[in-house]
C-alpha cells in the first residue's frame, strides 16, 4: 500500500488506476481484484450491487461494503452539484445533462420534478417520490401544488429506470397524461417527461406523446 500511496502523493490521485484506487479503499489488493472482478471490471456496477451481496464478495464486511456505498454517493453529489449552474432549460437534452448524475446509477426509480419560468429558467428541481425497483408512485396532484406556490409556468418530469431500458411503461403513459390534464387547468404546461437508463433516455416530447 506503502507504494500506491507514494504514487498519488507523487503524481496526484488521478494517475491511479481504478484497481488502485479500490485497493487503497478496501486496504487489500488481492481483495481489490476480486472484487473488480466480480464487478466485470465496472466500478459502477460494483458500488452498484447490494449491501447484503456486496459484504459477501472475497470476504469485504459490512465497514467497507458501506465505505464504498459512501464515496459512490459522495461522487454523485459532487457530479450533481457540477450540473447546478445551468439555470435554463432550451431542450431535453439539458434536462439529462442536468438528471442523469442524480439518477443514472439508482437501484430503485426517482420521480423528480422540474419547475421553470415563461422563459425557462429553473426555479427548483425538487424529488417527488422514492420507490423500489419496479417502480414508484407518483401524485400529479402534489406537483401541481408546488408549480403554484413558486408560481411556475411550466415544468418537466423525470425518473429514472433501474433495469436498465428507457422504454415508458403503461403506468409512465398514465402519470403523463394526468399530470398534463391537471397542470392545464392552472395554465401550467407540462414541457416534457424524460426517462433516464443506462441504455440511453426517453423524451415523451420528442415522441410527440405529450
Amino acid at each position: 500500500m506503502q507504494s500506491l500511496t507514494d504514487k498519488m502523493d507523487a503524481r496526484g490521485v488521478a494517475s491511479l488506476t481504478d484497481g488502485e484506487l479500490l485497493s487503497l479503499m478496501v486496504g487489500d489488493e488481492a481483495l481489490a481484484h476480486q472484487l473488480l472482478e466480480h464487478a466485470g471490471g465496472s466500478l459502477a456496477q460494483l458500488v452498484g450491487e447490494e449491501r447484503s451481496r456486496l459484504r459477501m464478495v472475497g470476504g469485504l464486511g459490512l465497514t467497507r461494503a458501506r465505505l464504498l456505498h459512501v464515496a459512490a454517493e459522495l461522487g454523485r453529489r459532487i457530479a450533481c452539484s457540477e450540473t447546478e449552474p445551468m439555470a435554463v432549460i432550451s431542450s431535453s437534452e439539458d434536462v439529462t445533462r442536468l438528471m442523469r448524475p442524480q439518477l443514472e446509477e439508482l437501484a430503485y426509480e426517482e420521480c423528480w420534478a422540474l419547475y421553470l419560468t415563461t422563459s425557462n429558467r429553473v426555479i427548483e428541481r425538487q424529488r417527488i417520490s422514492q420507490g423500489g425497483v419496479q417502480g414508484t408512485v407518483v401524485d400529479h396532484r402534489l406537483v401541481v401544488k408546488r408549480a403554484l406556490e413558486l408560481l411556475a409556468t411550466k415544468l418537466i418530469l423525470v425518473h429514472n429506470h433501474p433495469s436498465g431500458a428507457a422504454t415508458p411503461s403503461g403506468a409512465d403513459l398514465s402519470l403523463t397524461k394526468r399530470l398534463k390534464e391537471a397542470a392545464a387547468l392552472f395554465d401550467i404546461v407540462l414541457l416534457d417527461h424524460l426517462i433516464i437508463a443506462r441504455e440511453g433516455s426517453y423524451s415523451f416530447k420528442q415522441h410527440d406523446r405529450l
